[in-house]
């Protein structure tokens, strides 16, 4: 998790990243202890939907631990945002396909960048992030999604 996290930092410096929400579903590492020093909110038990009613921004990026975002990433995402605010996904890195196959079929393996009013209105109870990814229609964005180690 601390990769993933280590990949915001340089939106949160630019203020496009305030707030990362952690929702854990009973992990057994220490993702509760990083998440508080990293300055997240960490929320145990927790639906998707809890997660998107506490967000604050209007923007939503959706990412599985252990994935984290290439080089610049913040870039792209404000092009997109700025050219219509359709939901978004990231391109696979492309080295790496063989290893997405699994997350591909989870619906999060390339992240999601949906408006915090768009996933409010086609989120259903009980719902998770792949759901959610594999129901909003999005758009490819050129930046890259890497999984750890990858």
């Amino acid at each position: 998790m601390a990769r993933t996290l280590a990949s915001l930092v340089s939106a949160a410096v630019e203020g496009m990243v305030r707030e990362v929400i952690v929702l854990d579903r009973g992990s057994s590492d220490k993702t509760s202890r990083v998440a508080d020093l990293s300055g997240c909110l960490f929320v145990s038990d927790a639906t998707l939907n809890d997660g998107v009613q506490r967000a604050r921004g209007d923007w939503l990026l959706l990412i599985e631990p252990g994935a984290r975002l290439g080089e610049g990433w913040t870039q792209d995402v404000r092009r997109h945002v700025a050219g219509g605010g359709s939901p978004g996904r990231f391109t696979r890195k492309r080295s790496g396909f063989r290893d997405w196959l699994p997350l591909k079929r989870r619906g999060l393996g390339a992240g999601l960048l949906v408006s915090r009013q768009e996933a409010l209105v086609v989120m259903r109870e009980g719902w998770n992030g792949s759901t959610l990814a594999r129901t909003v229609r999005a758009q490819r964005l050129d930046a890259e999604i890497l999984r750890d180690g990858k």
